[in-house]
């Protein structure tokens, strides 16, 4: 059976990211993680950074894939859009390297980590736009900027589910979700 030394070089170096972080993983780390000579792993990557970067498509394939499991055509926009966006923070909370990119951006400011935290984000928002311009045709919710309800979508959800608990009492993921379904959908003005 033939080894694929690719994929080897591509786990190894997940692995690494996610142990070290970006600025302290190292070429020689991954050979060795994959059991591979450095020179293998510059048959397939021309750096770090292209490395890097397929490991972060691979996370932001798969984060899509989770987020695509709970969606349910025959549910209401909100009802879909609270179960993907708890996915997606369980997700990156479970992700080794999502966690790890987070603490790495928030110490050091490292700047590739910072830039793969920001691809995830985006790869988020766009996923949310694709599902608010659905929405919109369908009638379920008003005519708007998708890309900009999407950001803000995501960013009150992380508010609530992650930047509330560190000032405030915690919010159990049923409170978030009804939450984030009142301001979006319900609104402050009386009716």
């Amino acid at each position: 059976m033939a080894v694929d030394r690719r994929m080897q070089i591509v786990e190894a170096a997940g692995k690494s990211f996610a142990l070290f972080g970006y600025k302290a993983t190292t070429m020689d780390q991954i050979a060795k993680i994959a059991n591979v000579g450095k020179g293998t792993i510059y048959t397939f990557f021309t750096n770090k950074e292209e490395l890097f970067g397929e490991i972060m498509n691979s996370l932001i394939m798969e984060m899509k894939r989770v987020a695509e499991a709970v969606m349910d055509p025959d549910r209401p926009f909100f009802d879909n859009l609270g179960a993907a966006l708890e996915q997606l923070l369980e997700f990156q909370e479970q992700h080794a390297l999502a966690l790890k990119l987070t603490h790495e951006v928030r110490e050091i400011g490292t700047p590739m980590a910072k830039e793969g935290i920001e691809q995830l984000e985006r790869a988020i928002i766009g996923y949310i736009k694709v599902k608010i311009e659905q929405a919109i045709e369908k009638g379920e919710i008003k005519p708007c900027n998708p890309q900009m309800t999407a950001f803000v979508m995501i960013r009150l959800y992380m508010a609530l589910a992650v930047d509330w608990k560190n000032t405030y009492e915690p919010l159990d993921k049923h409170e978030v979700a009804q939450q984030l379904r009142f301001y979006l959908e319900v609104g402050l003005a009386p009716q």
